[in-house]
């Protein structure tokens, strides 16, 4: 625990201007990012006496070891730029509030040639109009198959839509009416584009003139006896009508507007947002917070606010804004919000009518939400607190081990050594922190001396960055990385778990002790019955089966075994994808495919003479002669053999994949980093016990 007055800036130093600040911890993370009209009367407030602090302030500020800020212009560049640190550096004392779910959106591609109609989560792509979110995929899914009839707009994934184009015959919604088939060329793309756009003005709100305007071409087929045509102008307008009934009318005069109400009690706090277009609700979605730092509900919609629109643009910021409370600088807030929108934006408290009576249904749901996530959230946190303090007792800890790290060794009978490394923080997986190695000391199958090199070189590189920070250096602490960020291996976990038995164990402490570092504390979870193994003890603890710190530790493991195991058969992958042509220096992909897509093969390329592969827009003569050596010293593949017959089958290079699945990293970066997206769906432990015998 830091005091606060050893990092306190010199009186006088804080300028008395609009900025933004954040607070670091020893390890040079980012811990709090605040906005502020004037620094030096924010930051004033920080370093005051501990008691008069509020007790979430005080922790942050004995938490942190130093004070950063930059000055801007104006207070709306200090709300852009807090916004930004938020994103960029996640800091832990911040309000972030979390979606509780990925909320599906009726989308609308509008930047492909034929706009297609599809259901997406996720983040928002350009060009690509939105529409929600939405409770329920089949929500949007029922909703889009009543107007399909009246705007047959392309539904199908482009492999669908290719096969219908090469084949000429359409896909069934086609044959149905509930597609315009532009695959088969029955409208042309400028005919397509405007059922799109037609479907999208439907779905912004602006639906009575559309409705109008069929039962005037309803009525007009009626008078001239074209009864057929009439009636299906008719089923149109019910089609229309029935997917209106879904979002009742809730504000009158087609009003376009936001609003958003807040749940909170001393710990948490939950909100809701309704989205309202032509008066009727299009969406809903909520999000959960720890309150981490001292704020006011004023605060939170802030928050709620830089959360919502923080990414959004045009009329996706509606004209008006209803919260229950404004925030303390009202003034840079909205003008914010018109820059997003691109004019003016209305940020009220409603008070009265139908749009406080809404405000009510809002808060409504934002109540219950909380209560719901409370009632998961206590099980959830009781859980895993008692896991943390199992361990600390079975392996005689000081204190609960808050960050983990696990290491596991993964390889095909000796190929493709592999190794992950993955990390939980408060007993939850933390994605972002995952690393993957590769063996490169030696050759073959050894799990020990793996688990040593590994061991080595993730402790080498955190002692390597504790010495450029300037954490065991005289003078001035120094930073890791140009923006300030430590680098990835900058933060010591307090325990160690390796997937192994003894000698495993005795590896990783030995790889410890050789660097110096006696303060985290190593186990080994083996496999066969689950005993825990810790360094220099000739017998394992044995926990109970009902345990949860039992049950966290093999969560632990079974993640690293997972983790270690998809990179290794991505790593197999690639290698038995290699191609020739990846040895030519300076030939990167989009050039060999064009090679591939010229010559059809790499058969046919390697038949070529230089001048004929000079004919490849792109290809050189030094290239192409770098081609042709690379392709005479690389031997031709075996041709395959039909077993049942004897018959030897043609080459299969005509086929070849030269697709380069590497790593953004390549393999001269022996720990490259994971995003959470990549990692895919954990592997049970059942699943893991199936393949250890070959896979490991």
């Amino acid at each position: 625990m830091a005091d606060p007055s050893s990092y306190r800036p010199k009186p006088g130093q804080i300028p008395d201007s609009p900025g933004v600040y954040k607070f670091r911890d020893e390890h040079r993370r980012v811990i709090y990012v605040g906005k502020a009209k004037s620094l030096r009367q924010r930051l004033a407030s920080y370093f005051q006496d501990l008691s008069g602090l509020h007790p979430r302030t005080r922790t942050m500020v004995t938490t942190a070891a130093s004070v950063e800020w930059t000055v801007v212009s104006t207070e709306v560049e200090a709300l852009q730029l807090e916004y930004s640190w938020i994103k960029e550096f996640d800091p832990r004392f911040n309000v972030k509030y979390r979606d509780d779910k990925s909320y599906p959106y009726l989308a609308v591609t509008m930047n492909e040639q034929f706009p297609r109609v599809q259901v997406m989560r996720g983040q928002k792509k350009k060009g690509v109009r939105y529409f929600g979110p939405y409770g329920h995929a089949w929500a949007i899914r029922d909703t889009v198959d009543l107007l399909l009839r009246v705007f047959p707009v392309r539904t199908c994934s482009a492999g669908v839509f290719k096969n219908a184009a090469r084949t000429g015959r359409p896909c069934l919604l086609g044959y149905i009416g509930k597609c315009s088939a532009p695959c088969v060329e029955r409208v042309s793309p400028e005919e397509h584009r405007e059922l799109a756009e037609e479907f999208c003005d439907f779905m912004a709100g602006r639906t009575g003139t559309y409705i109008r305007r069929l039962e005037s071409r309803m009525t007009d087929a009626a008078e001239e006896m074209e009864y057929e045509r009439a009636a299906r102008l008719r089923d149109d307008i019910e089609a229309l009508k029935k997917a209106m009934e879904k979002s009742a009318v809730v504000l009158a005069d087609a009003t376009d507007a936001d609003l958003i109400a807040l749940a909170e009690d001393e710990l948490e706090a939950a909100v809701q947002i309704f989205h309202v277009r032509g008066g009727r609700v299009r969406g809903q979605r909520g999000w959960v917070t720890d309150k981490v730092e001292a704020v006011t509900t004023g605060d939170l919609v802030e928050h709620a606010l830089q959360q919502l629109y923080g990414e959004e643009t045009g009329d996706s910021v509606p004209k008006e804004v209803l919260v229950p409370a404004l925030p303390e600088l009202v003034e840079p807030v909205q003008e914010w919000l018109a820059e997003r929108r691109g004019s003016n934006v209305s940020l009220r408290i409603p008070q009265r009518g139908d749009k406080k009576a809404l405000m009510e249904t809002v808060q409504r749901n934002a109540l219950q939400a909380l209560g719901l996530h409370k009632t998961k959230r206590a099980s959830d946190l009781t859980t895993r607190s008692r896991a943390l303090e199992e361990i600390a007792e079975a392996l005689d800890l000081d204190s609960a081990p808050l960050r983990i790290e696990c290491y596991d060794i993964s390889h095909l009978q000796g190929d493709d050594v592999v190794a992950s490394m993955v990390v939980f923080e408060d007993g939850l997986a933390r994605k972002s922190e995952y690393r993957r190695f590769q063996i490169k000391g030696f050759e073959g199958q050894d799990d020990v001396r793996s688990m040593h090199e590994v061991i080595t070189r993730r402790f080498r590189r955190y002692i390597a960055e504790k010495e450029k920070t300037g954490e065991w250096a005289d003078g001035e602490t120094g930073l890791t990385e140009e923006d300030g960020r430590p680098k990835r291996f900058a933060y010591p976990p307090q325990l160690v778990v390796v997937d192994g038995g003894q000698p495993q164990v005795a590896a990783a402490k030995r790889a410890l002790d050789e660097l110096g570092i006696d303060d985290i504390a190593v186990c080994g979870l083996a496999k066969r019955l689950e005993e825990v193994w810790v360094p220099g003890e000739d017998d394992p603890v044995v926990l109970p089966r009902t345990s949860e710190g039992l049950y966290l530790l093999q969560r632990v493991r079974d993640e690293a075994h997972r983790f270690a195991i998809t990179y290794q058969r991505a790593k197999r992958a690639r290698r038995f994808r290699a191609s020739p042509l990846d040895d030519v220096p300076g030939l990167g992909e989009t050039r060999k495919q064009a090679l591939i897509k010229h010559f059809g093969s790499v058969k046919k390329l390697r038949s070529a003479t230089i001048d004929q592969i000079c004919e490849v827009p792109g290809i050189g003569r030094k290239t192409a002669e770098a081609i042709t050596v690379a392709l005479a010293q690389a031997a031709p593949a075996a041709p395959a053999v039909n077993t049942a017959t004897g018959e030897i089958m043609e080459d299969t290079e005509d086929t070849e994949d030269t697709e380069d699945t590497e790593d953004a990293t390549g393999t001269t970066d022996a720990e490259s980093e994971t995003t959470a997206g990549s990692t895919g769906e954990p592997v049970s432990a059942g699943s893991s016990d199936e393949r250890r015998g070959q896979e490991r």
